[in-house]
C-alpha cells in the first residue's frame, strides 16, 4: 500500500460512508433489476473492497476471476485466502489452450513486449475471449474500476450500457479515492494482494506487472514500456460505431 491514509481523519470517515452506502445500493440495483449478475474480480484492492460488500450483504451476484495462466504467485494465495477468509470458492476462467498455444507457436512465448499490436493480440487470448465465455448469457458485470485509475478511465460512470459486450455495467467505485479504497480495506480487515505492500498499486500478470517509484502514475507499473494511452488490455474498450 503506498498511500497514507488517516483512519481516524473524520471528513475521510464520512466520505467513505457515504460512498459505502451508494456502492451498496449499487450493487443491489443490479442484483435485482438486472439478474443474472456477475462480478469480475481481478483481485486488485478495489475489487477486494465489492467482494467483501457483495458477500457481507449476501447478494446473489456470481463472482468470477480470470487466471491468464501467468498471474503471479501472490495473486494465488489471495483467491485461497478470499476462500480461508469469506469461504467463497472463485470461479475461474481460463484461456483455451488452443489459442494460448496457436499464439506462443507464432509469435514466442514473451512476444508481447515486441509490439502493441502483439501485447493486445495476448491479452485477447489470454483476458478477453475467457471473459466473453465468462458474460454469455448474463445481464450485467460488474467491475471495480476507478476514474482516477489512468487517463483512460476519466468520466467513468457508475452505470452504463456496454454495447461492445452486450449488457449493463456497473462501476460502482468509479469515484472512489485511492485513499478511500485502504480505508474501507483496513478498517474491514479485507485481504488483499501482498504485492500491495511492495509498490505494485495495480497488478496483472506477472510478466506485464512492475512496481512503480514515488510519483508515478498508479497504472505506471502496467505494460510499462508502452505509452498511457495504449495501457487497457481490451476487457474495458469501449465498442466503436
Amino acid at each position: 500500500m503506498a498511500v497514507t491514509i488517516n483512519l481516524k481523519d473524520p471528513a475521510l470517515l464520512d466520505a467513505l460512508a457515504a460512498k459505502t452506502a451508494s456502492a451498496g445500493g449499487l450493487l443491489r440495483c443490479a442484483a435485482g433489476e438486472f439478474s443474472p449478475a456477475v462480478f469480475a474480480n481481478s483481485l486488485g484492492a478495489e475489487d477486494m473492497v465489492l467482494t467483501d460488500l457483495i458477500v457481507g450483504e449476501k447478494l446473489p451476484i456470481e463472482i468470477f476471476s480470470l487466471d491468464t495462466g501467468r498471474l503471479p504467485p501472490e495473486t494465488y494465495d489471495l483467491i485461497a485466502a478470499v476462500k480461508a477468509h469469506y469461504g467463497l470458492t472463485l470461479k475461474l476462467y481460463y484461456p483455451r489452450h488452443e489459442l494460448v498455444e496457436g499464439y506462443t507457436r507464432q509469435n514466442g512465448i514473451n512476444a508481447f513486449y515486441e509490439s502493441v499490436e502483439l501485447r493486445k493480440g495476448c491479452c485477447h487470448v489470454r483476458k478477453v475471449e475467457p471473459l466473453q465465455r465468462a458474460l454469455a448469457g448474463k445481464k450485467a458485470w460488474i467491475t471495480g474500476l476507478r476514474a482516477q485509475q489512468s487517463a483512460t478511465r476519466e468520466g467513468l460512470p457508475v452505470h452504463a450500457f456496454d454495447a461492445g459486450n452486450g449488457l449493463e455495467k456497473f462501476n460502482p467505485l468509479a469515484d472512489w479515492s485511492e485513499k478511500e479504497v485502504w480505508a474501507y480495506i483496513k478498517l474491514n480487515g479485507v485481504p488483499y494482494n501482498a504485492l500491495h505492500d511492495r509498490f505494485y498499486p495495480s497488478i496483472g500478470c506477472a510478466p506485464c506487472t512492475r512496481a512503480i517509484t514515488p510519483g508515478e502514475d498508479i497504472r505506471s507499473g502496467r505494460w510499462w514500456w508502452e505509452n498511457a494511452d495504449t495501457k487497457e488490455c481490451g476487457l474495458h474498450l469501449k465498442a466503436t460505431p
